[in-house]
This record gives structure tokens, C-alpha cells and sequence, in this order.
């Protein structure tokens, strides 16, 4: 950039690159309008007011808002390639994602992350990254790859990483053990991310203590103001998994909103193409009495503060000009995309890009011992068993104590009480591994659902009514080498094939919805869940209350402990 170019831009005393007339320009600084132009020079806001361009686009009254900003997501979770994600999600308003990329990384580790970064550069969405802090998750189940302190700090050495991501391990902090203890030590000046849900108390306060100094895993308003009495970012988290937006709402309010994020976390492609992006927790919250200024400070200049990027998320001079352009506050459809000045969106479409190739090294991850339908059907050692309850609408699941289902002294699905098998294969060192459960919630009448997507070491999880259809689903999976499947008897009825890592697809956006589309009409056929893979894929995520299944079987989260499946 040409500082004297800039400023005289800035002047009037040379015409500016691109000046946008007419416009609306929502300023963030007031809480106010301003009608006036905005000149373009270099991919920064020169001025604010009148003045003239080499080229110059009349708005017509349209409301000029700084470019929407995710302040945590998971790309790996919508399933996408960072460049089809970006062609998704732009024409929604969406300037830049913040990534914690440790799915790959749980797979692939540090040489996944750099996989991330390669393949997010050049995009019409900045993709800003942060060093995956627990990978593994935790010791009680298997992941693709470990990753120590030292290990992320040579990840320090990509600009595009911006952080320490989402501290799961919060009992490590609490016990301050050493690794997790250098791992915060190694990124002590920049921000690092939290994840604490329910920590409350002394224990907040050690984990604050120690850095992490934001949380999107609040569910009730309480938990969420003592997180942000303590001084934590607070994000109000709003995706395809869990939706806390509207509880936490009437957390914010003129004194807290400047500490208030809106975040997506988890996101599946259908709803990012048919329901949007940023700009749906923009129209939700709006038509939920959020004042609209409020709401945009949230998904750009609040987030741009929390990451401390300086001259961000906001219009202007001297800031950069990621732009949304929409036809007005409470509807926001957006009309016009401007990334570093430059138009990368119009008319609900992204304009033309290069996709950078992905790392060939993600086609081959998927490595499973041999399974057989005795895989999934444990003999009963227990005349009761425990069993995992999902909670609609959250990520938090409850333990319940059930008569063990069985026939001829194996455990079998009890479809009447919404009992289904549950198992998780270790799907890294193909050690034949299998952790068997029950799940209650999922509406499974027959057949099985499987996938390689299963938080947050991605081994597969299947779930099922009988055992012969949870072989064939899973066996599916292994053979395209990661995916989703819906699988009835000895008959797969839909698959969608997710071959980076076993994570995403390296299709088009365009196919990877007819595929889902397919799924989703498979899966009714099956059970009652509208979404339930993204609900599937977090039972075995031992970081969130209360039991969850890895590969090492049943853990009892709360006391992060493994406990038996069969008691008396």
C-alpha cells in the first residue's frame, strides 16, 4: 500500500480507485447513518463524504455495513473445502472466518493444519487460523495425531495464524498440568480462545487465570454473565448442533454488548446455502428485539477487537474495505460483497476465483481393523446398561440408567424405547478397536447411520437398529475412504463421499447438497431427527457434559473418567 496514495485519495487531491455514491454507511463508532460516499484506494476506506473516483458505483440508498465476521467456526464441519466454503458464504456478506482448524489436525496434525492454510490462500473469505490446543482432545480416546506445545509454536511461523484455539482440556488447566500449561505459556501474547461449559466458581477463575478469554459454550444466561463478570468474551453460538443464541440474548445489553460475539461454530452447507451465514444470525437476533447496530458490532468491529486486528470490522479512514452491502437492517439481504476493496460477490452470486489444491496426503486416512456384526452387539455383562440421552437443540447430553437390552446374551437396539447401538471404530491405526454403547433420542426405527466425522478425533461412529446395517455402513465409510452413509440391511441408500481427511468433500458446493439432500430423504426413512449426523458427530466428543463414547468406550465427562457400559 502506498501511504501517500492513500492519504491524498483521502484528501480529495487525486480521484479515489472506486468510490461507492450514495450510500448508507452504517457507523459503528456513533450507533448512527451516515449518507455519503465511500472512497476505495488500495483495498482501504480512503474518506467518508463527498468525492469523486476513477471508477464510481451509485448505490441508491443501499446500507453500506463493515464485512460480516465469524468469530469461531470449524470449516472441517461444514463438510467443504475452504474454497467451496468461501463461494458459499460470501455472497452472504461473509469478509472473514475465524478457524480452529484441530478436526484435520486430530487426523493429520500439524501437516493437516498446514493443508488448512495452503488451501485457504487467495480466497474472496480471509481465513485467519488458530493453533489447535488439544490434540488430542483427551487421553480417553484415540486420535490421528498429538501435537505438543512445541508443535504449535512452528505454527506461529504461518501470518494466518492468529491464536491458541478453544482449551477444551479445561480439567488440565485446573490440574495444571505441564503440557497444557506450555502450551498456553507458548501463545501468552495473543489471544487464546476458551471452552469451559459450566466451569464456574474458583475454577473459572484459575482458568481465566491461566489465558483463555473466550467462551461459546454458555447454554444458560447465568453461566454466561459470571463468564462475562470474570472478563470473558462472551460468543453467542447459533449453528446446525447447538443453538444458544436467543437464550443468551438478554445477556446483552449497552453496558456488555462490547464484549458480545455472534459465532456459528458448527455449520452444515445446506443451511449456509438456503438459510445463510452471519447474515441469518443477523435477521434472528434483529427480529428478536437486538437493536441492528448492536447485532452488526457483533459479527464485525466486536470481533475484530477480540482478535486484535487493528483497523478492522469497521468503515473508516484507514480501515480495510470488506464490505456488505444490503438493502436494509433488518431483512439484510445482501446485494454487493467488497473484500480489500475489491468486489468478490454481486447479486447473491461469488464472482469467479482460483481454488488452491488441497494436500494430496488427506485421501488416505481412513485405516480400520476387521469388523464383523459382533463388532457392535458386546455380550451383556449387566443386567442394566447406561446409555447416552441428546438434549434438542444443545450439544449437552445426559446419562440414563436402562434395562441392557439383549438377545442371546448380546446387547441389541430397543427401537421401541428409542434405544439404538451405538459404537465408535478407531479409524487411525486400524487396531480394530470398537467402543459400544447405547443412544436414546436419535428416533432410529431400522437401519444405521454412519460417518467419519465423529468430534474430535474423527474416528467412525455408527449407530444403528441391527447390527447387519451398522456393518454395511461403516464398511461403506472405509471404502471412500471417509463419509456419511445411510445404510438399511446389506443395502447402502445414500452416501456422501468426504475425502480430505475424511472430513470434507473436494466436490463442488452444488454436489455436496444434492448428496446431502439425498441423505436427509434416506434418513427419514430411518428415524425422526431432521439433522442427525451433525447431532451424531459430537457424542463422541469427550470435552462436553455429560457421557460420551470414544473408541475406549463409555466416559463419564464430568468426573473425565471412563465407566463401564453394563452395570447391575
Amino acid at each position: 500500500m502506498s501511504l501517500q496514495a492513500l492519504t491524498e485519495a483521502a484528501a480529495g487531491k487525486r480521484p479515489a480507485e472506486l468510490v461507492l455514491k450514495n450510500g448508507n454507511l452504517v457507523n459503528l463508532f456513533t450507533d448512527s447513518l451516515e449518507r455519503a460516499d465511500l472512497a476505495l484506494e488500495q483495498g482501504f476506506i480512503a474518506g467518508i463524504g463527498s468525492y469523486k473516483g476513477k471508477r464510481e458505483i451509485n448505490l441508491n440508498g443501499l446500507f453500506v455495513c463493515p464485512g460480516f465476521m465469524d468469530g469461531h467456526m470449524h470449516v472441517e464441519s461444514t463438510m467443504l473445502s475452504p474454497a467451496e466454503l468461501a463461494r458459499a458464504v460470501c455472497p452472504h456478506g461473509t469478509s472473514t472466518v475465524f478457524a480452529d482448524p484441530h478436526e484435520i489436525a486430530n487426523v493429520m496434525g500439524s501437516r493437516g493444519v498446514e493443508a488448512m492454510i495452503m488451501a485457504a490462500r487467495g480466497l474472496p473469505v480471509e481465513f485467519l487460523f488458530e493453533a489447535p490446543s488439544c490434540v488430542p482432545a483427551t487421553h480417553l480416546e484415540t486420535s490421528g495425531a498429538e501435537l505438543t506445545a512445541g508443535d504449535l509454536a512452528r505454527l506461529r511461523r504461518f501470518p494466518e495464524i492468529i491464536g491458541l484455539a478453544e482449551m477444551m482440556n479445561f480439567p488440565g488447566v485446573l490440574n495444571t498440568d505441564q503440557g497444557v500449561m506450555d502450551k498456553l505459556a507458548a501463545f501468552g501474547d495473543m489471544p487464546i480462545d476458551g471452552h469451559a461449559p459450566f466451569l464456574s466458581g474458583a475454577d473459572l477463575n484459575a482458568y481465566c487465570a491461566a489465558g483463555p478469554a473466550s467462551d461459546h459454550e454458555c447454554s444458560t444466561i447465568e453461566e454466561a454473565r459470571e463468564k462475562l463478570a470474570r472478563g470473558m468474551w462472551i460468543m453467542l453460538r447459533q449453528g446446525t448442533g447447538a443453538k444458544n443464541l436467543l437464550d443468551l440474548l438478554p445477556l446483552v445489553t449497552p453496558r456488555t454488548e462490547r464484549r458480545c460475539l455472534m459465532v456459528t461454530d458448527d455449520r452444515h452447507p445446506d443451511e449456509l446455502a438456503h438459510e445463510g451465514h452471519m447474515d441469518a444470525l443477523l435477521r434472528l437476533a434483529v427480529s428478536h428485539g437486538l437493536d441492528p447496530m448492536t447485532a452488526l458490532s457483533m459479527v464485525s468491529f466486536n470481533t475484530a477487537r477480540r482478535f486484535g486486528l487493528k483497523r478492522r470490522g469497521a468503515l473508516a479512514p484507514g480501515y480495510q474495505a470488506d464490505l456488505a452491502l444490503v438493502h436494509d437492517l433488518s431483512g439484510f439481504k445482501v446485494e454487493m460483497v467488497f473484500k480489500k476493496g475489491r468486489m468478490v460477490a454481486n447479486s447473491g452470486e461469488a464472482l469467479e476465483f482460483k481454488s488452491p489444491a488441497f494436500d494430496d496426503a488427506a485421501r488416505q486416512t481412513v485405516n480400520i481393523g476387521n469388523l464383523q456384526k459382533e463388532s457392535f452387539t458386546p455380550l451383556v455383562k449387566g443386567n442394566r446398561a447406561r446409555a447416552l440421552e441428546l438434549t434438542p437443540g444443545q450439544l449437552l447430553t445426559r446419562e440414563l440408567i436402562v434395562p441392557a437390552p439383549q438377545a442371546r446374551g448380546r446387547l441389541t437396539a430397543a427401537p421401541e424405547q428409542d434405544l439404538a447401538l451405538l459404537a465408535v471404530v478407531e479409524r487411525h491405526q486400524a487396531s480394530g478397536r470398537v467402543g459400544n454403547g447405547l443412544i436414546k433420542g436419535l428416533g432410529l426405527k431400522k437401519g444405521a447411520l454412519a460417518g467419519s466425522v465423529a468430534h474430535d478425533s474423527h474416528n467412525l461412529i455408527v449407530a444403528g437398529a441391527d447390527a447387519k446395517s451398522m456393518l454395511t455402513a461403516a464398511q461403506r465409510v472405509a471404502q471412500m475412504q471417509g463419509g456419511l452413509v445411510v445404510a438399511l440391511g446389506d443395502k447402502v441408500l445414500a452416501e456422501l463421499p468426504l475425502s480430505l481427511a475424511g472430513l470434507m468433500s473436494d466436490q463442488p458446493l452444488a454436489s455436496v447438497l444434492e448428496a446431502i439432500a439425498a441423505l436427509r430423504l434416506s434418513a427419514r426413512q430411518i428415524t425422526d431427527l431432521e439433522e442427525p449426523f451433525m447431532l451424531l458427530s459430537f457424542v463422541a466428543l469427550p470435552v462436553i457434559p455429560d457421557l460420551r463414547i470414544t473408541d475406549q468406550g463409555l466416559v463419564d465427562v464430568n468426573a473425565f473418567n471412563r465407566v463401564e457400559l453394563f452395570c447391575n
